[in-house]
């Protein structure tokens, strides 16, 4: 098995936790948009590497960057987002 260690017949839980991110499952982590994401990574310096056409993320890297204030005093406005709820 690739990177994949076997503890009894269950996967090591530290190796999931520590497995690339794509786009969808990081916004989904942190509550946002897509395009949040994105405008983080350009805007905010959101740590994120592009392999080929897409952008990865490590959970951890992430969790320190918004602990740090990264994502912070950003409104939907400022990312060119728009309420769907009227």
């Amino acid at each position: 098995m690739q990177g994949w260690e076997l503890c009894g017949n269950a996967l090591d839980s530290s190796a999931i936790e520590d497995r690339w991110l794509a786009v969808d499952e990081m916004a989904d982590y942190l509550g946002v948009s897509k395009d949040t994401v994105y405008a983080w990574v350009t805007t905010k310096g959101m740590p994120g590497y592009r392999v080929g056409r897409f952008w990865k993320f490590k959970k951890n890297d992430v969790d320190d960057w918004v602990r740090a204030g990264g994502a912070a005093s950003s409104t939907d406005e400022e990312l060119g987002e728009t309420s769907t709820n009227a």
